[in-house]
């Protein structure tokens, strides 16, 4: 099979790879559509590491073969899952892993993969009837984010972004306020840096940081009021990251690592996010904004990095 391998920073090719084999659990796909992923990007940009290196873990595609003792999948069947080096014509995890498409939608649609994880941080971060959230980062995660937190309830949703061209298109997607940092800055209410705060309705009762970035962290811990929550469902792989703790004691914040581990729970996620898309109540498929071919994954990070006008989600397919 084709598999395009990172041999170097900044610079995939096209290798000839076995196909993989099967085991007796496993389900072997034909894949897609594989999504690019911000986690990977630090990698291949250049993070100091060894190389070679595989990508792509957002796979839909078609069963091809199954395990001698899977039982639930069959080939044709249309599936995402939790895969690795999904950057191939094919990729192989265990049956566990894997979960039928809602009927209906594309392969580039019914990603399972980022579902999962902005579902977990969903059901894991406490957001009450009538709460205000504050979404920091207006990437393909932050929309996700934006629209499952209008599910649980909030009564006020304000996005945070640099680009006004993300703001804009936050307040498609249901903002009910759209602000740069700079703009927060400039809003003494919107943070809660002092003591002699508390009790005055500084900063907001929920933060999600969605960016990635040591700014946006750093951003999203003065937003957040005193024994407030903040959730971390940005992926922080490009170093250390420094916190003001003394600001975040004093305000005996709650943080959570919004990342899951737990594959079960992160099937049950996906799964959960398959049936709100299929509901109409979660819209992936006006995020999908670019599409590359197998021959292209460099040019696919490039777009992710450089965020030409209108991009939001890149794809391999």
């Amino acid at each position: 099979m084709q598999q395009s391998v990172l041999i170097a920073p900044q610079h995939s090719r096209l290798k000839e790879r076995p196909t993989p084999t099967v085991g007796p659990m496993d389900v072997l796909v034909r894949v897609r559509a594989c999504g690019i992923c911000a986690s990977e990007s630090h990698g291949w940009l250049g993070d100091g590491g060894r190389y070679p290196r595989e990508y792509g873990h957002e796979v839909a595609g078609d069963v091809v073969e199954v395990g001698a003792e899977v039982k639930d999948f069959r080939p044709g069947m249309a599936v995402t899952g939790l895969f690795q080096k999904g950057f191939a014509e094919y990729a192989v995890t265990p049956q566990t892993h894997v979960t039928p498409m809602p009927a209906g939608y594309g392969y580039d649609i019914a990603l399972g993969e980022p579902l999962s994880c902005v579902i977990s941080g969903a059901r894991r971060t406490p957001i009450d009837l009538g709460d205000t959230v504050a979404i920091v980062g207006a990437g393909f995660m932050g929309l996700l984010a934006l629209q499952v937190t209008r599910l649980k309830g909030a009564s006020r949703v304000i996005v945070i972004d640099p680009r006004q061209e993300a703001l804009a298109t936050a307040r498609r997607y249901g903002a009910d306020e759209t602000l740069t940092p700079d703009e927060v800055n400039q809003n003494e209410k919107m943070r809660m840096m002092d003591i002699s705060q508390v009790g005055l309705g500084y900063g907001v009762d929920v933060v999600i940081e969605a960016s990635g970035t040591q700014a946006g962290l750093t951003l999203a811990g003065q937003m957040v009021r005193e024994h407030g929550f903040l959730s971390v469902v940005g992926y922080h792989a490009d170093g250390l990251r420094q916190v003001d703790m003394a600001l975040w004691n004093m305000k005996a914040m709650v943080m959570l690592n919004a990342h899951e581990r737990r594959a079960d729970y992160q099937m049950d996620c996906m799964r959960r996010g398959l049936r709100l898309m299929a509901a109409g109540r979660l819209d992936v498929a006006s995020l999908i904004t670019h599409r590359f071919n197998l021959s292209q994954v460099d040019d696919a990070f490039r777009a992710l990095m450089t965020k030409p006008a209108g991009f939001i989600k890149a794809i391999i397919c």
